[in-house]
């Protein structure tokens, strides 16, 4: 409460800035503070923050047990495949969050820390609401995590007035030839692509895309070419070993099936060094930028074992 308070009154402050003296276009970001976009932004940012949380108190957390406030120790899941997921979500809220109040025209490190802190909120709240919550709880690791995501945006505005480190995701689709293995994955990570993209840590990857040119501006290197190096696992079917009891009480022990780390080398573009001159096509630029682009990849795992993908995603 003593936040939100403070954060309303920040708000009323925001809202005694003066006036952009001549008109702007909707896409035309401003040099002084546009009063009318300040309240937009807040108001959008409110009811979606708020919105995602009441439905996920309504339709996540309504089917469990609440229970007192309590922690949770689980960076020993999925190898660690969980917590690039933290990272990268609150990077992405922070970034996006702060290109939105760019829109605003409110001075550029108000921008960044507004931005910034406003996605470091919200994930601190859905760990607080996991703390209540009998089945989950307020994880230290998840929360490290976060805070990891929205530091690397925040860090690199304040210290470049960019992102010349990105941070990336990538997805493939998993076959499970076991069918077994296929029933039990059906069951804990979906069914649809949709879901598969979202939950299956099997098939995700966690990129960090590093603009060369940004470090090097003398060279010839290309402006728009990055290097990524990138984290994923293989053969995990279950968060912290590879046995489970299915719904019907039968135990499967897959034990002999070894975990794996990957750690990934690829080329990478980044998209927002493409000039366009149109506002609707940089945007989308933008939110490409979310992803790694697929390119050939050099992969070693935690075996030992190096392979060459022509084209990775």
């Amino acid at each position: 409460m003593f936040r939100l308070k403070h954060r309303l009154l920040y708000l009323c402050l925001l809202l005694q800035l003066p006036l952009h003296a001549q008109r702007l276009s909707f896409w035309e970001l401003p040099d002084t503070t546009v009063r009318t976009r300040v309240v937009a932004v807040s108001g959008f940012s409110l009811a979606v923050y708020g919105g995602t949380l009441a439905a996920l108190d309504q339709v996540w957390y309504k089917g469990y047990p609440r229970s007192k406030f309590h922690f949770f120790n689980d960076e020993d899941e999925w190898l660690g495949m969980d917590k690039g997921g933290h990272v990268y979500s609150a990077y992405l809220e922070a970034k996006y969050s702060r290109e939105a109040w760019r829109w605003t025209g409110i001075p550029r490190k108000q921008q960044i820390w507004i931005g910034g802190l406003s996605a470091l909120a919200f994930q601190t709240l859905i760990e607080v609401m996991d703390g209540f919550s009998t089945n989950w709880g307020f994880s230290p690791s998840d929360m490290t995590a976060n805070v990891l995501g929205a530091g690397a945006m925040i860090s690199q505005e304040l210290l470049w007035n960019e992102q010349r480190i990105q941070l990336k995701f990538s997805s493939h689709t998993m076959q499970y030839h076991d069918p077994v293995v296929a029933r039990h994955a059906n069951n804990i990570y979906g069914s649809n692509f949709f879901q598969r993209t979202l939950k299956d840590y099997n098939a995700q990857t966690y990129w960090v895309s590093v603009n060369v040119k940004a470090f090097a501006t003398n060279s010839h290197w290309p402006a728009w070419l990055n290097v990524a190096a990138g984290y994923g696992a293989d053969r995990m079917y279950n968060a912290e070993d590879n046995t489970w009891t299915d719904i019907n009480g039968i135990y499967h022990d897959y034990s002999n099936v070894h975990r794996i780390r990957q750690f990934y080398l690829s080329p990478d573009i980044d998209f927002t060094k493409i000039h366009t001159r149109h506002k609707g096509f940089k945007i989308a630029l933008q939110l490409l930028n979310m992803l790694k682009f697929p390119a050939p990849t050099l992969e070693i795992n935690s075996h030992g074992t190096f392979k060459l993908h022509p084209i990775y995603f």
